[in-house]
């Protein structure tokens, strides 16, 4: 068996909580255990899907009133992760970072609003959103937060750089730890034809002694033990393959407790033990949805509305709700534009053109309705803008639904459209949803080719974006 010192144990974080409800090898929780949370409804309530409108289309109906789990059981799975994975930052959400909707997550939103002197109602709103995912990034950054290669074991881990930044070899794997060795993480691997993950969970509860548990769970395939190693605070997780098991030990004083329990909990999430060089941080995106739903940017008094063109990419039918549906008239594909066209009616409300863009910004758009309870609310929301190389990004992110948005500077001038790139998985760690601007000249030049005359001076925003909905097979 492997035998471990206080000195060769490392770093991080606290206790287990989410496994105890949680039988597989995704993430626990760092803080006490929790009681097991009430199972989530595997689907939604049923709902009207569509409605029939006068002229014979069908476009989705706003769904009858849902809970917030149903809510949450609406949304792509990579979303509920990431939602997850933010609230674990801010220390609202212990659990497994999986993407199930639970009591357990709604109950961590409703914590994060009423930290935040909002409405608690289980369902954050798109301002709610953005705040979240600006508090978890700033806390992401100031751990230096980074998803890398153990090169010793090939172990895929999320690792607090900042926190500890000295990087030495062992025996046996890797270990991270802080200057004066207040937070210490090692990896781990143990080989032997007759191991059996309860021997191994075994022989870590022993070693080394004094260890007090305070949290053990041992399944056929991983354990999860935590508890206190002298004053520091220790957390193990280990898993098998064939004849060995690999694993991590972090230990970390107790007054780092406060800024490393979020820490441990992303960890935990991110630990493949097995996965290999082979893991990439990017993957391929999910499946399009069959309904998706995006923002629009009314353009010309004749129907005419800008998009962004992955929203609308492969519709059978798109659908410009309380107008009917639309045609997609051009693409940009280097710019991620669409032009669409809503025939038979002449009242639309262009945004007004002109002006440079300023840092700080306003974006205004619809977001999805899973979102807001199966509204259809325009809403706005500060940002900033930050150039690179020609690319200008919008920070914070949008919530889903504002791909396509109007942005406007300080003075009401329209700046661009904001584009959406959706959160992804990158194994149990999702990737922030990140979005860029396309500025107004690049949209005015698109749609000066399309023959279209855009409005010079100020606009209302919100009397300028609609809701796009796309239909696909």
């Amino acid at each position: 068996m492997r035998t471990m010192t206080a000195a060769a144990l490392i770093v991080t974080l606290t206790s287990v909580a989410a496994l105890a409800q949680t039988p597989t090898a995704g993430a626990p929780s760092a803080a006490k255990p929790a009681a097991p949370a009430p199972a989530a409804s595997t689907a939604p309530k049923p709902v009207k899907t569509t409605t029939v409108r006068p002229d014979g289309t069908s476009v989705p109906a706003r769904p009858t009133t849902q809970t917030p789990v149903d809510t949450a059981n609406a949304m792509a799975a990579q979303e509920r992760q990431a939602i997850q994975s933010d609230l674990a930052w801010v220390g609202a959400y212990n659990g497994a970072i999986n993407g199930e909707a639970s009591e357990r997550l709604i109950t961590a939103i409703k914590t994060f609003q009423k930290d935040n002197s909002g409405k608690t109602t289980g369902v954050l709103n798109p301002q709610e959103r953005a705040a979240l995912a600006a508090a978890a990034k700033a806390l992401q950054d100031a751990a230096g937060w980074k998803i890398g290669l153990d090169p010793v074991n090939g172990i895929r881990l999320g690792l607090p750089t900042k926190l500890a930044p000295v990087q030495s070899a062992t025996a046996a794997g890797t270990k991270w730890s802080s200057a004066q060795g207040q937070i210490q993480i090692e990896t781990w691997r143990n080989k032997d034809t007759n191991l059996t993950i309860a021997a191994m969970a075994d022989s870590e509860k022993k070693e080394p002694a004094g260890r007090r548990i305070d949290y053990s769970v041992v399944k056929p395939d991983f354990f999860v033990l935590s508890g206190l190693q002298g004053l520091k605070k220790f957390y193990v997780r280990g898993q098998i393959k064939g004849s060995e098991v690999r694993g991590i030990t972090i230990l970390y004083d107790q007054a780092t407790e406060g800024s490393m329990a979020p820490v441990v909990i992303a960890m935990s999430s991110a630990f493949a033990p097995f996965s290999g060089s082979e893991i990439a941080l990017t993957v391929a995106p999910p499946p399009r949805k069959k309904v998706e739903y995006a923002t629009g940017i009314v353009v010309s008094k004749d129907g005419g509305i800008v998009t962004d063109r992955n929203a609308v990419d492969g519709c059978e039918t798109i659908v410009i709700p309380g107008r009917g549906n639309a045609d997609r008239l051009r693409d940009d594909q280097a710019r991620e534009l669409a032009l669409l066209r809503v025939y038979g009616s002449t009242d639309w409300k262009p945004v007004g053109f002109g002006g440079a863009w300023k840092s700080e910004v306003t974006v205004t758009g619809i977001a999805d309705p899973q979102n807001q309870g199966g509204g259809g609310t325009i809403s706005s929301m500060a940002a900033h803008l930050t150039s690179n190389g020609g690319d200008v990004k919008l920070a914070p992110a949008p919530g889903v639904g504002f791909s396509g948005a109007a942005v406007t500077d300080a003075d009401g001038k329209f700046a661009g459209l904001a584009l959406l790139k959706s959160a992804v998985v990158a194994g149990p760690t999702p990737v922030p949803a990140q979005a860029a601007l396309v500025p107004a000249e690049i949209v005015r030049t698109f749609l000066t080719a399309a023959k279209v005359t855009v409005a010079a001076g100020l606009s209302d925003a919100k009397a300028s974006v609609v809701r796009v909905i796309c239909i696909r097979k």
